[in-house]
């Protein structure tokens, strides 16, 4: 996109309520901002909200039309703005100067450390948008060739408000969270940034009742290519991908995107599940201390660097609160970068901020994944969320977490997570032989 366009997509991208009302209370840097990322020639316009004054300062980042996650601290003195959000170690410095913010933005992932520069006016309520051509609902985006995780197919799933569309893609391993635009010149350009994956496509309707969707990468070209194959970026772009209907991806013999409960399986499902990995102490947890045993248990294979994984860990939060008393366990079997476990700040700062109180082991490094658990087959997905009954088997494996951007597809998700979960808590626990004989018939049995 060209350095013209700054002003117009942001102010195309911001939609939704009116900018916040500063009060007498709030900082000077306070209300609603039309912000922009720029890396390698892309431009990432995204929502800022910033609220409060002294230590109650932060900033709000939306994921689609709704607020989604904010700063973990946050402080603004001589005219220096800084957000920090720890639990994806991203940092916002910004100066205000003639009412605007200009400074940079550094992102660390599990790929790299990427530094982007910032750009940020106040907002301005923009005329409605033009209304573009009805495309909500569900699409399939065929492959040319499988990504690396083997799909043929994912989904491009699109909330529309008139000209104004979010939409999201989902693939195995979870969805890129929702791109928010509106429509200009017969295209959508549709861009994120929720304090952890920024990100541009632009959707262009085209003739034969397909749409056209350009990605831009802004990306390392090893993280792009680990997702789309042949079809990842090459350079700045990568090559297009064409979304239908899903009965017309149907009726032209598509294939299919993977199923989320068949995708990774179980190697031996007659097997106990084992793990035994330090917390952060160091102690060695296992399957068979007391907060496990002869319980249901949801171990989750996670990482803080995955976005996805920060997506599941708030409903993990959720699941926790409503089942903990009724015999639900949740176990992260967690893998930080190398570099990240001297100190794992960003998971301490990850368990804060959603309020984690399930157990979290320190199971090693991503790359260490399959040698660590290697009960399942087919497993390259973050997250993996592996569902144990109380004989200590596994029943499910469900690959990767579709978000609330993707729409009914999470809805979906949590109405297959609790049904599942109450079936499991619903089973009798297993009584071990001895247990059930005379005692002197189980004490023979226990020599």
């Amino acid at each position: 996109m060209k350095t013209s366009l700054k002003a117009s997509l942001a102010t195309a991208l911001l939609l939704g309520s009116a900018a916040p009302t500063l009060a007498a209370t709030e900082s000077p840097v306070a209300g609603r901002w039309d912000a922009v990322l720029t890396r390698n020639g892309t431009q990432i316009p995204f929502r800022l909200d910033i609220k409060g004054d002294g230590p109650s300062l932060q900033g709000v980042f939306y994921d689609g039309f709704k607020p989604y996650d904010g700063t973990t601290s946050a402080s603004f003195q001589n005219g220096n703005l800084v957000l920090n959000v720890d639990h994806y170690l991203t940092t916002i410095n910004a100066r205000l100067e003639n009412g605007q913010l200009d400074g940079k933005v550094v992102a660390q992932n599990r790929e790299s450390s990427a530094d982007y520069s910032f750009h940020a006016v106040r907002h301005v309520e923009a005329p409605a948008g033009v209304s573009g051509p009805a495309i909500a609902g569900t699409w399939i985006i065929p492959l040319s060739s499988p990504s690396s995780k083997g799909e043929k197919a994912f989904r491009f799933i699109v909330e529309q408000k008139g000209g104004d569309v979010a939409g999201s893609i989902l693939r195995i391993d979870g969805d890129t969270g929702s791109y928010t635009g509106a429509f200009k010149d017969g295209k959508w350009v549709l861009s994120h940034f929720d304090g952890g994956r920024p990100g541009v496509i632009v959707v262009t309707p085209k003739g034969d009742g397909t749409l056209e969707i350009q990605q831009e990468a802004s990306r390392p070209a090893k993280a792009a290519t680990s997702d789309y194959g042949s079809d990842a970026p090459d350079g700045r772009y990568a090559p297009a991908l064409i979304a239908y209907r899903e009965d017309v991806a149907t009726a032209k013999g598509f294939a299919k995107p993977d199923d989320f409960l068949t995708h990774t399986t179980a190697a031996d499902p007659n097997a106990i599940f084992k793990f035994n990995f330090p917390d952060n102490s160091g102690k060695l947890i296992s399957q068979d201390d007391p907060r496990f045993k002869g319980k249901v248990v949801l171990a989750v294979v996670t990482g803080t660097w995955c976005p996805n994984c920060h997506d599941e860990a708030q409903y993990l939060v959720e699941l926790d609160k409503k089942y903990r008393d009724k015999g639900l366990a949740i176990v992260a079997l967690n893998f930080e970068e190398p570099e990240q476990q001297d100190t794992f700040k960003r998971q301490k700062a990850f368990v804060k901020q959603y309020g984690v109180k399930y157990t979290y082991l320190e199971a090693g490094s991503p790359a260490q994944m399959w040698e660590k658990v290697p009960q399942l087959n087919h497993l390259d997905t973050w997250p993996a969320t592996v569902f144990i009954g109380r004989d200590g088997k596994v029943k499910a494996v469900h690959s990767g977490f579709a978000s609330p951007a993707s729409g009914a597809f999470h809805e979906q998700l949590k109405a297959d997570f609790t049904s599942r979960i109450e079936q499991l808590l619903a089973e009798k626990p297993v009584v071990a032989a001895a247990d059930n004989q005379p005692s002197g018939k189980a004490l023979a049995l226990n020599r």
